[in-house]
């Protein structure tokens, strides 16, 4: 791939009569800032996730809240009390 300006991208797909947009280049210069901003940001939240520690009991509450969050929690219980059976199948 050739790493054409913008002019030149219009050019060869509407052809000298099109007229370029106004501010172009200032739209997508702060399109490219605000995406970069967005990623740095889910980039810090990732981060902080793998840092923090998570209590048992918010990995509980994670657990049930999600869709098959009663099986597991029934299927641990079954675990911890030593049954061979879950009570609930999955």
């Amino acid at each position: 791939m050739r790493n054409d300006s913008i002019e030149t991208l219009l050019l060869r797909h509407y052809g000298s009569s099109a007229p370029v947009p106004a501010d172009l280049e200032q739209q997508i210069s702060a399109l490219v800032r605000r995406e970069s901003v967005a990623t740095q940001a889910r980039q810090q939240v990732v981060e902080n996730w793998q840092q923090r520690r998570v209590s048992r009991r918010r990995i509980l509450q994670l657990v049930t809240l999600s869709g098959a969050g009663l099986s597991v929690v029934a299927v641990g219980l079954n675990t911890l009390q030593g049954q061979q059976k879950p009570a609930y199948s999955v």
